[in-house]
Parts: structure tokens; C-alpha cells; sequence
């Protein structure tokens, strides 16, 4: 990305880094998590949803600093990945936490983290060239 000088180059692939990692924590953790309930049906799948949604959290709140950082201008030449809505599941967890849906936790660990760790890579890449 031209638009950005070196210094927020930097910090954006070190933002990049820590979202990749959070996502891979994630993943590594709940590899044993077949259904949603495998989280409700247990005091330590309880513990693994909450971690879980803490890092989503992070991933969120990470992205919103990436925007900044870019200036608006990264995420939207990925449009496949809603950012919209990866970012405000921060706002949701956060502010509604006893509204979370172990289901809808589920969902996204199945279908979303590896589309998004896709488009994460094409921005490291992207940044480093």
C-alpha cells in the first residue's frame, strides 16, 4: 500500500501479526470443539467460550486500530470478508456478553476464521512487498 509511510507500514503488519496470532490461539484451542455444545456442557467448555470470546474481542478491537492505522483505506480491497460486521462482533461480545450465543461463537469458528486468516495474509503480504 503506497499511501502509508514506513512507520504505519510497520505498525500495521505488527497489528496484522497479533490478529493472525490471537486467530491461530483460537483455532488451536477449540480443536476439539465439535457443537456448540460442546462449550455448555461443561465448566471447562465454558471457560474455552469465554477465552475464546475475549480473543474475538481482541481480533475486533486489533481491526478498528488497523482502520485507523491505514487510514480506512486496507480492508476495503478485501471485499469478500464483511469488516463491518468482523469488527462490531467486538462491540456485540463486549457489550452484551450475557447475550452471546454459544451457537452463533460456533458458527463463526467454523466458517469465518479461515477466510479471514486468508485475507489477513494477502495484506502481510500486500505490506511487505
Amino acid at each position: 500500500m503506497e499511501l502509508l509511510s514506513s512507520e504505519d507500514k510497520a505498525l500495521a503488519l505488527d497489528i496484522l501479526c497479533d490478529i493472525q496470532s490471537a486467530i491461530e490461539r483460537i483455532q488451536e484451542r477449540t480443536k476439539g470443539i465439535r457443537s456448540a455444545d460442546d462449550f455448555l456442557s461443561s465448566p471447562e467448555g465454558m471457560t474455552l467460550l469465554d477465552a475464546t470470546c475475549m480473543l474475538l474481542i481482541a481480533v475486533g478491537e486489533s481491526l478498528k486500530n488497523l482502520d485507523k492505522v491505514t487510514d480506512g483505506k486496507l480492508l476495503p480491497t478485501y471485499p469478500s470478508i464483511p469488516w463491518k460486521q468482523v469488527k462490531g462482533l467486538r462491540d456485540i461480545i463486549a457489550h452484551h456478553y450475557f447475550d452471546v450465543d454459544a451457537g452463533q461463537i460456533f458458527w463463526i469458528l467454523s466458517n469465518e476464521l479461515t477466510p479471514l486468516q486468508t485475507a489477513l495474509q494477502h495484506f502481510v503480504n500486500e505490506l511487505s512487498d
